[in-house]
């Protein structure tokens, strides 16, 4: 990990419009201002459709801000690059690979030896409780396994910035805790800083050291939440205790406002 003691992710009045198939333009983000330190995780909430996504594929490079700057640890993000990692809410394994080749595979293209690349790969399935499964296939492993090789094949990366887009989502109830509580554990001590975008309030504030709150579209940070609850956390005890619930309460208010803009929009273009 660097030893830079500089933010790990800026946003400097970020912009994004998109031209839509009919010809028009869409704001997605306006004027974003977002500063994520280094070791730092976190949680970014707002209404369905604002713009969070967006957000998250600026800081990767995946796209580039119409107006503004990004950087990522202080320079200036110029495609994608080799310190992030990106968990998509829809699994991103090949799946005509073993379980072992797809954690594998990252290292692999960044040039790691075959067998410093295996042993590595090994090493993070062990981690995440896959090690008998390594000759499985995608298909052949439960939502909540499928998971935990993609978080294997991100970390196996050593990334900088970890990049989360609902990653949780589509798990049962019971799976997304334990996984969440995977997340935790593979996360602390290893530097990295975590953007995490969600719908799920709760979540946000049991994983993260910060909760970022957007307008409803287009995006803009409208209040930021420090959440100062004891590391390390099992989130379904941190739930249970009355500051979690103050803070829900807090952020609520804040959020709440957006999402009844959403909807009231919604309806509007529906009459």
């Amino acid at each position: 990990m660097s030893t830079d003691t500089g933010p790990a992710i800026e946003l400097r009045g970020a912009s994004k419009i998109f031209r839509t198939p009919s010809g028009g333009l869409h704001t997605a983000v306006r004027e974003l201002d977002l500063t994520v330190a280094r070791g730092e995780f976190v949680a970014v909430v707002g209404p369905t459709g604002c713009g969070k996504s967006t957000t998250l594929t600026l800081v990767s490079g995946l796209e580039e801000p119409t107006d503004g700057e990004v950087l990522v640890a202080g320079q200036p993000v110029e495609g994608v690059g080799d310190k992030v990692g990106f968990v998509f809410q829809q699994d991103a394994t090949f799946p005509w690979r073993t379980v072992l080749s797809n954690v594998m595979a990252g290292p692999r293209f960044r040039g790691v030896p075959k067998a410093e690349a295996k042993a590595k790969a090994r090493e993070w399935l062990a981690r995440v409780g896959l090690a008998s499964f390594e000759d499985r296939y995608p298909h052949q492993l439960s939502g909540g396994q499928r998971k935990r090789v993609a978080l294997a094949a991100t970390f196996v990366n050593d990334p900088e910035i970890l990049l989360m887009d609902e990653p949780f989502s589509a798990l049962d109830v019971q799976t997304r805790a334990l996984m969440s509580d995977e997340l935790l554990e593979l996360w602390e001590g290893t530097g990295a800083s975590v953007v995490f975008v969600t719908h799920d309030l709760e979540e946000s504030i049991a994983l993260a050291d910060k909760v970022v709150v957007m307008t409803a579209g287009p995006a803009t940070v409208k209040q930021v939440f420090d959440i100062d609850l004891p590391r390390p956390r099992k989130v379904e005890s941190v739930r249970l205790l009355p500051e979690f619930i103050d803070i829900y309460r807090e952020i609520w208010e804040s959020l709440g406002e957006e999402v009844r803009i959403t909807r009231e929009r919604g309806a509007a273009d529906v009459a």
